[in-house]
């Protein structure tokens, strides 16, 4: 079994990616072949910092360095094209292999979605920081749909099968990939999850990505929409903070509003800076705890597990309808 070459920006990768199967059955790894995406790769980190002075220095190791400084000296190392830095990269070369990277897992994730469509799966790839609730949130909604729908789930974590355990309580199936040392997961290592999860057609299957409000903005696995779930706890900044993850959703979970009476969190504020970053962006208020606002979150699952499923059964009838078509011209032919 080999390591995973690290990432040149955030270190990620180094370490053995894992399928954890249901208990009893085997693990499988993911090898670190160069055309699989995620494996030795450096990521876009997008910062919108104010550029008051660009420098770019040449070190020992022959690199161009490229960063900023404010008028008070803060430092910021999201300037260049790669819009990060790393010892010993230029930007260009940065920026070519994060493009090489991205051009593969945009591939694979073309891939799943196809697979998606083909067999109606109605896929959500909720992304957070660690601790904002994900997992209480994921057991909540399924044990309020089982009865209804058919729900998988997809777990992303560095270690252990914690979170999964916890879904196959429910009831549901759930498929742990643990990353070792990655922050995310890939379309890649989501297309060896479907063929050992299998997913049902006309199905709802909630991945949830490692806890990290990076990375995972980047990497497209293919699914319908990235959900962006924050806790009150965590500050209403954070969406300026990590504009790449909010922008890349189109919902945001603002979680366990049933703490608000107990903090100092501007909820208004927090909507604010969030549509500032994209005005898009759909925004619920939850708490998967005591279950307020879970309804609207439900719906809005519902309503697109209801069109998956539409749109499949379209794509169906025009299949049959140019079947029937050829049919027609073939037996006018004979």
């Amino acid at each position: 079994m080999r390591n995973i070459a690290m990432c040149n920006v955030c270190g990620c990768g180094s370490g053995e990616v894992k399928i954890e199967r249901a208990p009893g059955q085997p693990e499988t790894a993911l090898a670190d072949a160069p055309k699989h995406a995620g494996h030795g790769h450096a990521h876009h980190h997008a910062h919108g910092h104010d550029r008051d002075h660009a420098h770019a220095h040449e070190h020992a190791d022959g690199h161009d360095h490229e960063h900023s400084a404010t008028s008070a000296g803060d430092l910021h190392y999201g300037h260049g094209p790669a819009h990060a830095h790393a010892p010993g990269m230029s930007q260009s070369r940065m920026l070519r292999i994060e493009q090489d990277i991205l051009a593969v897992n945009n591939a694979h994730a073309a891939d799943n979605r196809r697979w998606f469509a083909d067999h109606g799966v109605f896929a959500v790839n909720l992304v957070s920081s660690p601790g904002s609730g994900k997992t209480t949130l994921l057991v909540r909604s399924i044990e309020t749909l089982r009865d209804a729908l058919r729900v998988a789930v997809i777990e992303g974590d560095q270690q252990t099968t914690h979170d999964a355990d916890r879904i196959r309580a429910t009831g549901a199936p759930a498929l742990q990939i643990n990353t070792g040392k990655g922050c995310h997961l890939d379309a890649h290592m989501l297309g060896h999850a479907l063929e050992h999860l299998h997913p049902e057609d006309d199905s709802l299957l909630l991945i949830e990505n490692v806890g990290n409000l990076v990375c995972p903005a980047s990497f497209d696995l293919g699914e319908a929409h990235k959900v962006v779930v924050l806790s009150v706890t965590e500050g209403e900044d954070k969406p300026l903070k990590y504009p790449d993850m909010f922008h890349a959703a189109d919902l945001m979970l603002l979680n366990k509003i049933d703490l608000l009476p107990h903090l100092r969190f501007d909820v208004e504020q927090c909507v604010a800076y969030a549509r500032q970053v994209n005005p898009r962006l759909t925004v619920l208020q939850v708490s998967a705890q005591s279950g307020a606002g879970m309804e609207a979150w439900l719906d809005w699952l519902r309503q697109g597990v209801a069109e998956a499923r539409q749109q499949r059964g379209q794509r169906i009838e025009a299949l049959r309808a140019r079947i029937a078509e050829l049919e027609t011209q073939l037996a006018a032919k004979a």
